[in-house]
């Protein structure tokens, strides 16, 4: 199945045959202490680089533990859900089955997909809404190479929800990929960096046929609206 042709894909605000089948969403939790928030953009990246891991993990590919619903999540909308907590919050949250993905300044742990009516009630209880997270300096310039997530400049999100788009554009990227290039990354550690374009560059990247995440509108912007195009080097020769 091409998990990106137009008509079929899981992030666009028109109905599809997506919709037909069991909806589940990947959660995520980002350490949100009040004393030593993350970086926004550090937690953007972390968050990003957790899907990845997720999607690499030998537990979800074949037989293992979370293939099956790894493979029911990618058959419907691809839904992401960035909660945050802290203190023992965040403990009960590390005892579930999970991968705990660290930054610089940000720790995020991402689950095996769940129902979407069906969390866990360590991670329902967590909030979601008003995760406002700031960079305390000045992001430096992604390094030349480095895989980028571009951000729609345009567009206002919390942390929590640009961190679900990050997530959405790294998993573009990913499935792209030959299973070499895959290999290739996943050995590296992921590196990746995510900046907001500036407004022409944006417009290019946008017509530049790289992967952009269309979002469906459940949460925050407009159905439909361009949140993240996958700058890969490695998509940049085909």
């Amino acid at each position: 199945m091409s998990h990106t042709s137009t008509s079929d894909s899981p992030f666009q605000s028109e109905r599809n045959p997506r919709d037909e089948a069991p909806q589940f969403v990947l959660p995520l939790v980002v350490r949100v202490e009040k004393a030593a928030p993350p970086a926004r953009t550090d937690a953007l990246e972390t968050a990003a680089r957790a899907v990845l891991v997720m999607l690499a993990d030998e537990r979800s590919v074949g037989d293992g533990e979370w293939a099956q619903v790894m493979r029911d999540w990618q058959d419907a909308r691809i839904r992401k859900v960035v909660r945050r907590a802290r203190g023992a919050e965040w403990r009960r949250a590390g005892a579930l089955d999970g991968i705990t993905v660290a930054g610089k300044s940000a720790e995020v742990r991402v689950f095996p997909p769940v129902p979407l009516d069906g969390w866990p009630k360590d991670l329902a209880r967590l909030q979601v809404s008003g995760t406002e997270l700031d960079d305390p300096e000045p992001v430096e310039r992604a390094e030349p190479g480095v895989p980028v997530l571009w951000m729609n400049p345009e567009l206002g999100m919390s942390a929590g929800k640009a961190m679900a788009q990050a997530g959405h554009g790294a998993q573009l990227a990913w499935w792209e990929l030959s299973d070499e290039e895959r290999a290739a990354w996943r050995d590296a550690g992921f590196p990746l960096a995510v900046r907001t374009a500036e407004p022409g560059r944006w417009r290019e990247l946008t017509g530049s046929g790289l992967p952009l995440v269309r979002d469906a509108g459940f949460t925050e912007i407009a159905p439909g609206s361009c949140t993240v195009v996958a700058d890969h080097p490695a998509l940049r020769t085909r």
